[in-house]
């Protein structure tokens, strides 16, 4: 997080303060760590689908709505991040985000209403939930189009191997002490 607290860090809601999440419960994502995500993307988030899993204060979709996404998916289980992610989207001003209030893993276990072009997973950390999203969209690729990426954020000692079918590994890079995981449909 910068001095100033977090923000978009680009598109048409540059420099736009967000709203924290009150208490302890999520981690938000460092404008490095952002950047460098966006910067991976590139042009090709113009247009494109993003299902933000654990949405927080909802900064990795209203980042891509920022720069351009049609459609942004936020999904977090607490109320407390689900009122912070509605409140930055209106005052971003940004459209196509849809918020959801649900548990990640059932939502992955039910039938996709559409398939993403990314699929965001930074869950709480140390607990083992970000493999278990992963083989969750694994046994349901139906959530993630035929040419998604799925990005993984975790803390780099909770990096461990993943029996994947659908899903590989094709990149992963290391910001301090995030690292971000890249999977593609095998």
């Amino acid at each position: 997080m910068t001095a100033g607290g977090l923000r978009v860090i680009g598109g048409k809601a540059k420099g736009k303060k967000l709203r924290s999440v009150p208490g302890d419960t999520t981690r938000p994502v460092t404008d490095m760590v952002k950047e460098a995500v966006f910067n991976i993307l590139g042009g090709d988030i113009q247009g494109a689908s993003l299902l933000d899993l654990f949405a927080g204060t909802g900064a990795i979709g209203i980042e891509a709505l920022s720069r351009g996404a049609s459609y942004v998916l936020f999904n977090d289980l607490n109320r407390l991040p689900v009122q912070t992610i509605k409140y930055n989207l209106q005052e971003t001003k940004l459209e196509g985000g849809e918020v959801r209030c649900s548990d990640a893993f059932r939502l992955l276990e039910g039938q996709p209403s559409k398939s993403f072009e990314y699929i965001y997973i930074a869950p709480p950390q140390y607990q083992g939930l970000w493999k278990k999203a992963l083989m969750g969209v694994d046994l349901h690729p139906g959530w993630l189009a035929d040419d998604g990426w799925v990005i993984v954020q975790i803390n780099p000692i909770e990096v461990e191997p993943v029996e994947l079918r659908a899903l590989e590994e094709f990149d992963q890079r290391k910001y301090g002490s995030t690292l971000v995981l890249f999977y593609r449909k095998a």
